[in-house]
């Protein structure tokens, strides 16, 4: 597995290019702010609910391209953010739920609820999760684009159809063992993945991303990005794609974590208002 050696020197000036395409950086500010979901208030630092579970329980390379209308950009953490600290490799095995309600996301048609939890011993907070989970899956770019599904964050102890998980390397590892994924990659855990009702996060990527997004000057934000709409659409019934034709955005359904197959990273199932995808495999 390698990260693709014809890359562009400067690869990350052709992916601003093409992400700012027609528009410019204020302007693109300006639609962010106009879509995502409003906040009121600070809500204080907490690790969501009280409430724990215990848990049971394929690689991706570079990936960047954002939609070249305002589709929006991510913004709940800076470019290239990384956290102090060593990532931790295993937790307590137990999540902790944020336990307030989210916005209801999406126009009309099915209406699918889902709730938040990290693990406990991870170094994250709940609620910070949560809203930044909302926050992509909130964009017209994501899964809600297509006009026909709602989307509603829901707390822990509400009904609910699938749950958000944010776990340590080791945690996820089980958990998507048990759910019939293996997510080892040299011999540990690398990727994230979806069991049945469940779209479980792998720390260690929600942290630093991949190797072939930071040599590309990828922001956090944007494989954060990726990596949810990638998962919820496997719990939407999505199955892996494949890179359509050399240059062309990458499908979300691709494995990006692990390569892009000559494809230009995109963190989004919807551009320009219209479903993308590649072949599948």
């Amino acid at each position: 597995m390698s990260t693709t050696s014809s890359r562009p020197r400067r690869p990350h000036r052709r992916v601003l290019a093409y992400a700012l395409a027609a528009s410019t950086v204020a302007v693109v500010v300006a639609a962010v702010t106009a879509v995502l979901p409003a906040r009121s208030g600070t809500r204080p630092a907490t690790t969501g609910s009280a409430a724990v579970e215990p848990t049971t329980a394929g690689p991706v390379g570079p990936l960047v391209a954002l939609s070249p209308t305002p589709s929006p950009s991510v913004t709940a953490s800076p470019p290239l953010l990384r956290m102090p600290g060593p990532v931790p490799s295993a937790g307590r095995g137990t999540f902790g739920y944020d336990d307030q309600p989210g916005e209801l996301l999406g126009r009309a048609g099915t209406l699918r609820r889902y709730r938040v939890a990290v693990e406990t011993g991870s170094g994250e907070d709940v609620r910070a999760f949560g809203a930044e989970v909302e926050q992509v899956l909130a964009a017209p770019g994501s899964w809600i684009g297509s006009g026909r599904l709602r989307l509603q964050r829901v707390p822990g102890n509400a009904p609910h159809d699938f749950t958000v998980y944010l776990a340590t390397p080791g945690t996820a590892g089980r958990m998507c063992a048990a759910g019939g994924v293996n997510i080892r990659v040299g011999g540990r855990p690398y990727t994230s993945c979806r069991a049945p009702g469940k779209v479980i996060l792998n720390l260690d990527r929600w942290r630093t991303s991949v190797p072939h997004f930071v040599d590309a000057g990828v922001p956090l934000t944007v494989y954060r990005a990726y990596v949810v709409n990638h998962e919820v659409g496997h719990e939407l019934g999505y199955r892996h794609e494949r890179c359509p034709k050399p240059g062309r955005p990458a499908p979300v359904m691709m494995q990006q974590t692990l390569f892009l197959k000559g494809c230009v990273a995109n963190p989004w199932p919807f551009l320009d208002g219209q479903r993308y995808a590649g072949p599948r495999l």
